[in-house]
C-alpha cells in the first residue's frame, strides 16, 4: 500500500508563509514614526546632560582654583565675552566671515572632488597615476599649505579657498574611489544589460550604489575645509580679510584674552556641530531611509 508524504509541501507552504510574515512585518516597522516628545528626550536631552555636566565640571575647577584663572576662565567670563560681541554687533559678522567662506570652499571642493572621485575609481590607468597623491594629500596637514598660498595668492580670500581645495579635494575624491569601489559588479552588470554606459551609467548606477561611502567623504571633505580654513585665518591674519573665528582666536592669544580664545574654540566647535546636525545628518537618515536600513524616524 503506497503513502503519501506531504511534509515538504507542508515545509515550502511554512517557509513562503514566515517569509510573507516577515516582509508584512518589515513594512510595518519602516513605516513606523517615532512620537516627537520620545525624539526629543533620546537625540536631544542626553546632548543637553552632557554639556551642563561639561560646564559644572568647568566652573568647579575655577571654584577650586585648580589653576590659575589666567589660564582657565570661568563660564561666565566667557558668556561676557559672549555678549558683548553680540552688543557690540560683531558676533554675526564674525560668524558669517568664516562659515560663508567654509561653504563656499566646500562647494568648489565639492564640484572638482567629485568628477576627480569618479575618474581616479573608473580609470585604471589614472587611478595607478594619482591614486597615492591623493592619499598623501589627505594625510598632509592643511596648515602646511598656508605659507605657499600666501606666497602664490597674497592675503586675499583666494589664498583662503586654495587652502580650503588643497585640503578638502582629496577626502571627497577618496571617499567616492571607496564607495565606488563597494559597489557590487552585478549592479553594473545590470546597468550595462539596461543600455546605462558611460556618464548614463555613472549618474544612474554608480552614484546611487556608492552613495554612502561618497556621503562619508563629504562629512569628511567638510571637515577639511572647516579645519583649513581655520589654521588659514588664524596663520594668514590681515585686515583685507576681514574678522573670521580663526583670527579671533589669533587675537585673544595676541592680547592674553582667555575668555575671549575660550569663546572662538566654543563658536568654532558649535559651527561644526551645527552643520552636521543640520545638513549631513538629515542626508544620512535620508539615505539610510531610502535603503531600508533605518526603521525609526
Amino acid at each position: 500500500m503506497a503513502s503519501t508524504d506531504t511534509t515538504p509541501t507542508t515545509t515550502k507552504t511554512d517557509d513562503l508563509a514566515g517569509l510573507e510574515a516577515g516582509l508584512d512585518a518589515l513594512d510595518t516597522i519602516q513605516t513606523h514614526r517615532t512620537p516627537t516628545h520620545q525624539t526629543l528626550l533620546k537625540k536631544v536631552l542626553p546632548p543637553l546632560l552632557a554639556i551642563i555636566l561639561v560646564v559644572a565640571a568647568w566652573q568647579l575647577l575655577v571654584t577650586l582654583k585648580a589653576t590659575d584663572e589666567g589660564k582657565l576662565p570661568s563660564p561666565g567670563a566667557v558668556w561676557n565675552s559672549l555678549t558683548t560681541m553680540w552688543l557690540e554687533g560683531t558676533l554675526h559678522s564674525v560668524l558669517w566671515t568664516s562659515v560663508s567662506r567654509a561653504l563656499l570652499g566646500f562647494l568648489l571642493a565639492l564640484a572638482l572632488g567629485t568628477p576627480l572621485g569618479l575618474l581616479v575609481a573608473r580609470i585604471t590607468v589614472i587611478r595607478t597615476a594619482i591614486g597615492p597623491i591623493l592619499s598623501g594629500l589627505q594625510s598632509l596637514p592643511s596648515v602646511a599649505w598656508v605659507a605657499p598660498a600666501v606666497l602664490w595668492l597674497g592675503l586675499n580670500d583666494s589664498m583662503m579657498f586654495a587652502v580650503i581645495l588643497l585640503g578638502a579635494v582629496p577626502s571627497i575624491a577618496n571617499g567616492l574611489v571607496a564607495g565606488v569601489d563597494q559597489v557590487p559588479p552585478l549592479f553594473l552588470r545590470a546597468g550595462r544589460t539596461l543600455g546605462a554606459t558611460g556618464l548614463k551609467g555613472a549618474w544612474h548606477i554608480v552614484m546611487p550604489a556608492a552613495l554612502p561611502g561618497y556621503l562619508a567623504g563629504l562629512k569628511q571633505g567638510w571637515a577639511f575645509s572647516w579645519r583649513s580654513l581655520m589654521a588659514a585665518e588664524i596663520i594668514a591674519s590681515s585686515p583685507d580679510l576681514g574678522l573670521g573665528l580663526g583670527q579671533l582666536l589669533e587675537n585673544g592669544r595676541n592680547n592674553f584674552d582667555m575668555p575671549g580664545i575660550f569663546l572662538a574654540i566654543i563658536l568654532i566647535l558649535l559651527v561644526g556641530i551645527a552643520i552636521d546636525l543640520l545638513l549631513f545628518s538629515p542626508l544620512e537618515r535620508a539615505v539610510l531611509r531610502r535603503r531600508g536600513l533605518l526603521t525609526k524616524a
